[in-house]
């Protein structure tokens, strides 16, 4: 059983690598990759969700300015509503790893299901609370996504992008009702695809 948080596993360069935005109505789904450097330890890792933003935005920095490697990834709408939201994780996660200028030698994943791809790696069950590396990955795609989610919200005022960062509250659900899907919804997804056919009887 792996030890919370560890950043060195068995002697090797090891990737953590997670994602965020598999829930949301709008928006890409975003990943990150990143492996720790040892001799730079950051304090205060944890599962992106369980801080607060303010500890996430500090943390978002340490990762960058201290990290052995990291990198950010995604797929957009267009290949969330092709592929299923399932494998464009997969895909971006993949994306991310490859991105990575240091090549690990092992990639551990948030979650249960591994990418199709030529590296070694395991799925670590809640790895974002158990395993350094992904709890910074976790951090670094959250806030990420959360800045793109609030940027959205001035270009596409009244759905409230900021508030709930595009995932299914009854107030994001009223105003595509009442405004309609924007270019960044997920077309695929049910209460917006409900949208769609209503609007193509109207």
């Amino acid at each position: 059983m792996l030890e919370p948080f560890i950043s060195c596993y068995k002697g090797i360069l090891v990737a953590g690598v997670d994602e965020v935005g598999r829930g949301p109505l709008a928006g890409d789904v975003v990943t990150a990759a990143v492996i720790l450097d040892p001799d730079k330890p950051i304090i205060g890792l944890d599962d992106s969700k369980k801080l607060s933003e303010k500890k996430r935005d500090l943390l978002f920095e340490l990762i960058i300015d201290n990290a052995l490697s990291w990198s950010i990834a995604r797929c957009s709408v267009e290949e969330i509503d092709s592929l299923n939201i399932l494998q464009a994780s997969l895909l971006a996660m993949k994306r991310a790893v490859e991105s990575l200028d240091v090549q690990p030698e092992h990639v551990l994943v948030d979650g249960n299901k591994i990418p199709q791809w030529d590296y070694n790696a395991e799925a670590v069950i809640k790895g974002d609370s158990r395993v350094a590396a992904i709890g910074a990955a976790s951090i670094l795609a959250k806030v990420t996504r959360d800045r793109e989610m609030i940027a959205y919200d001035k270009e596409y005022p009244g759905y409230g992008f900021a508030k709930h960062k595009g995932y299914p509250t009854q107030q994001h659900r009223d105003a595509i009702k009442l405004l309609g899907i924007t270019e960044i919804h997920r077309k695929s997804y049910g209460p917006v695809d409900a949208i769609i056919k209503q609007q193509r009887l109207l």
